[in-house]
């Protein structure tokens, strides 16, 4: 994956990605010629549009949970903004936002040994047990 600016990301094949702050993830349109669905794209990887719609299910934390359907995310990106429909079942759903910055990636957690113990620093986390012999 490559970064196009902050917002955009390339993959394979004309793999566009950006972040969806409604899923807290990332959702692929495909733009250009081959095979598969394909979007427009106006080009501007600083203010993206793609046309259709977007419309991406999964199975959501709730789905399947007393007869919940599997969870929907259904936009227009116009010009660096996502415009949710009312079908999403997120708490977006009927808004419209900007275009997310990429989050960044989690700092890496330092282990500083001291004469007082031991010292973890960054945002980082351990699983599982951590033994220090």
């Amino acid at each position: 994956m490559s970064r196009l600016s902050p917002v955009l990301r390339g993959a394979q094949n004309g793999g566009l990605l950006f972040w969806c702050p409604g899923c807290d993830g990332a959702h692929q349109v495909t733009v250009g010629y081959g095979p598969g669905p394909r979007w427009g794209y106006n080009g501007n990887s600083e203010s993206p549009t793609f046309t259709p719609s977007i419309l991406v299910t999964y199975n959501g934390s709730d789905a399947g949970v007393d007869g919940a359907p599997p969870a929907t995310c259904h936009s227009f990106v116009t010009d660096g903004r996502i415009q949710f429909l009312g079908d999403c079942t997120h708490a977006l759903a009927a808004q419209t936002v900007d275009l997310p910055e990429w989050p960044s990636p989690p700092s890496p957690l330092v282990m500083n040994v001291t004469d007082d113990g031991i010292e973890l620093v960054g945002s980082g986390r351990v699983s599982g047990d951590l033994v220090v012999e």
